[in-house]
């Protein structure tokens, strides 16, 4: 059993850290876009399912309430959360929908979607995504390999993996880089005075 701990610990490494370097261009990339979008009133819709749901709701929680430092609340929503809403599109259309009449109904021209799928292949996220661009949003997309969430977002954030655990892992540290490198940029004051 030591063994397999200490080869789960050094393939999530691995993965962790290929991510990162691999990605450090997009990570500021997509960090001067969402800090764009919410220094300008706009807001972050993060969506994914399973594991990626709950890491949806983890950023936007980090958005909202803080990360590092003393902040004003960052406008961030998950849409994994209204169980009402999720079931009802579920049961009244069809699963694949539960995003995208979300971003329908709540996006507006430059707020930003940011879809999670560690298949890149999860209908509903690639259909939200879709939504989120014929509504003039920017996208975002955190995958594994690739699939077709890499094809069809703006933005997209990969982990060299096909072990769902190991790219989870992945994203929820790569999304923590995000948060701070927002708050530095847009409260650097208050950043460098450790508020």
């Amino acid at each position: 059993m030591k063994h397999v701990i200490l080869t789960i610990l050094e393939e999530s490494l691995r993965v962790k850290r290929s991510c990162i370097e691999n990605n450090v261009d997009t990570i500021i990339t997509g960090a001067d876009m969402m800090s764009i979008c919410i220094g300008a009133g706009h807001k972050i819709l993060i969506f994914g399912n399973g594991g990626s749901a709950a890491d949806a709701q983890h950023l936007a929680a980090e958005f909202v309430n803080r990360f590092n430092i003393e902040r004003p609340p960052l406008a961030a929503i998950a849409l994994t959360t209204d169980t009402s809403l999720l079931t009802s599109i579920g049961n009244d259309y069809h699963f694949e929908d539960i995003f995208s009449k979300q971003i329908d109904a709540l996006g507006k021209k430059d707020d930003i979607a940011w879809g999670i799928s560690t298949s890149g292949n999860s209908r509903n996220v690639i259909k939200g995504i879709q939504t989120a661009k014929s509504k003039g949003l920017r996208t975002i997309g955190m995958t594994g390999r690739g699939g077709e969430l890499a094809t069809c977002a703006e933005l997209v954030f990969s982990a060299d993996s096909d072990d769902t655990a190991r790219i989870q892992e992945a994203h929820i540290t790569l999304g923590h880089i995000l948060c701070e490198i927002i708050e530095r940029k847009l409260y650097p004051k208050e950043f460098e005075a450790g508020i």
